[in-house]
């Protein structure tokens, strides 16, 4: 039996490196963050263990109605997304409205979320496009109304900036499963024994389907729970939800708010954890109610208006972020533009040049860290990906967990405890130490974005340039990465919009010494600009966009003469 020729080392420690990316700053950053959350940390004076963090956590006035507030967050942006998700899949898959959709949906994912909730504060404000498309003709508004939309109390704004945001998420992961379960062939068989589109879909395809997207739908409901900067831009101020007063005491000028911070974040940690159990809780619920429905024999043809209601969210929710990014744009080029104006009633560039030199450093900053992180993630999902070629192990399929580490725990939770491990080693506040941090979270993504166009490849081409004798390092640079190029760029294309969006790890790691474009237009959302927000929103939104563009025309030029090898499309 011929023996395997020996792994390059770049190869062999590839999976143990992504598993450190992904698993060792998490396990570092929550340690480091209990410590103090029990009185322990002896460089401000925490030398010994102690309750008192608690304590003091406990006392803070409108902590329950924070926590409150990310729990409902978590559950119900989560469950409106998803059966959004299920109600259109299932009632229009395999249509032409369906295809049209899924076009129009699908560039969303790479939309940050900051610059979508700005588009959406713009878009319903009192003062908002919407409100001025309606006035004063059907409103007799001649002012913005005294009403309280964005930064509403109960967080209604926010769920609904998160949930503009999370359903393309939900619909691009489930379609991705879809062809795994063969869920046509399930539909088709429901369909001959006489049930609707939707009840055909949920009784056969969606059991098989729910768990290929089941730690997606659990990474969502961390995110709604925990999430930082829509919170800031939608959410409530008084109080404000759990994770927005978290990184207000981390940033508080006194040191000693550091161990009441720390207890918080704990407390965020389990916040999360009891949604993901209570969301376990109500699968077996909504599995018991299943299977009932299924032996009563229903059929429910009558679907026509629940097929259209799930056609009119998705397209709302798609339409929201794009007519929001489109008022931004327009307010970043306003001149004068007073309510009720549907339009400014002047364009101009002057907004432009008063901040361009103040945006330079801030883009520089954020392109640089976005390609360096992205850069790394790349070199290091190509190599676990090219051992698994080589020696038939695969790697996500022994631990997906894993590969969901980072995006399962709420950032909040373990940040901080980054933020002193990176201390620690002396890299604190870097920029070395903010690229890492990036990486954290472009990892996972970018893992699964190449994971499934790397399997796809017909292993037969390795196989024929092999017998003709091309060693194993030739196959993967002259094969494997040319035919694979429109993906790997597609991954990479992902992964810097990934980190474009990161606020938390670039505030917190960075010390508000690596000021980003996301990071700016976040601190503006207490300010009245809209044209210098619009401007710095503009800007965040447009670089995913620049590398999408480039991830789609770079092969399409390159393999112009080899039609086979461009992208679909191109």
């Amino acid at each position: 039996m011929p023996t395997r020729p020996p792994l390059p080392v770049a190869l062999a420690v590839a999976p143990a490196l992504a598993i450190a990316v992904l698993a060792a700053p998490v396990g570092f950053g929550l340690i480091a963050t209990v410590l103090p959350a029990f009185g322990w940390f002896p460089a401000l004076g925490g030398e010994t263990l102690s309750l008192a963090p608690w304590r003091e956590l406990l006392a803070t006035p409108g902590l329950w109605r924070s926590a409150a507030i990310s729990l409902a967050a978590g559950l119900l942006t989560t469950a409106a997304a998803l059966a959004a998700v299920i109600a259109f899949v299932a009632g229009w898959s395999h249509t032409r409205a369906f295809r049209a959709i899924q076009h129009l949906i699908s560039p969303l994912l790479s939309v940050p979320h900051a610059a979508a909730a700005f588009g959406i504060a713009f878009l319903i404000a009192p003062s908002g496009w919407l409100m001025r498309l309606v006035s004063p003709e059907l409103t007799g508004f001649a002012r913005p109304p005294d009403w309280l939309i964005v930064n509403d109390p109960w967080g209604l704004a926010m769920m609904a900036g998160l949930l503009v945001k999370e359903l393309p998420f939900l619909f691009l992961v489930t379609l991705a499963a879809l062809p795994q379960v063969r869920s046509h062939l399930h539909v088709r068989t429901a369909a001959s024994l006489g049930y609707g589109r939707i009840a055909g879909f949920v009784l056969t395809a969606w059991p098989l389907t729910y768990p290929q997207i089941r730690l997606a739908v659990f990474a969502v409901i961390a995110y709604a729970s925990s999430a930082v900067d829509v919170a800031i831009i939608l959410g409530p101020t008084r109080p404000a939800p759990l994770a927005v007063r978290l990184v207000e005491w981390m940033n508080d000028p006194d040191l000693a708010m550091r161990f009441k911070a720390s207890a918080g974040a704990l407390l965020q940690l389990g916040l999360t954890a009891t949604a993901i159990l209570l969301w376990v809780g109500g699968e077996r619920i909504a599995a018991v109610l299943l299977r009932r429905l299924c032996r009563s024999g229903r059929r429910f043809r009558r679907e026509g208006p629940a097929r259209l209601a799930a056609a009119a969210v998705v397209t709302a929710a798609a339409a929201a972020v794009f007519a929001g990014l489109a008022v931004l744009a327009l307010w970043s080029f306003a001149g004068y533009w007073s309510f009720p104006d549907a339009v400014p009633r002047t364009l101009t560039l002057d907004i432009w040049r008063r901040e361009l030199p103040g945006l330079t450093r801030p883009l520089a900053v954020t392109v640089g860290i976005g390609l360096a992180a992205t850069a790394l993630a790349v070199a290091i999902a190509l190599a676990c990906l090219e051992r698994e070629s080589r020696t038939g192990e695969r790697v996500r399929g022994r631990s997906p967990y894993i590969l969901y580490l980072p995006l399962l725990v709420p950032q909040v939770s373990f940040v901080f405890g980054m933020q002193l491990a990176f201390l620690l080693a002396g890299i604190g506040a870097s920029i070395l130490a903010v690229v890492l941090a990036h990486l954290v979270f472009v990892l996972p993504y970018v893992l699964l974005s190449l994971s499934d166009p790397w399997h796809a490849l017909d292993p037969r081409y390795a196989r024929v340039a092999a017998s003709l004798g091309a060693g194993a390092g030739l196959v993967f640079w002259r094969v494997r990465l040319p035919m694979l190029a429109a993906a790997i760029l597609v991954g990479a294309a992902v992964g810097f919009a990934v980190s474009i969006g990161q606020y938390l790890p670039t505030l917190l790691i960075g010390a508000g010494r690596w000021p980003t474009v996301t990071t700016e237009a976040v601190a503006l959302a207490s300010g009245g600009d809209r044209r210098v927000i619009g401007v710095y929103a503009f800007v965040q939104m447009l670089l995913p966009f620049l590398g999408f563009m480039i991830a789609t025309l770079v092969p399409a030029v390159a393999f112009m003469r080899r039609r086979d090898m461009r992208p679909a499309g191109a």
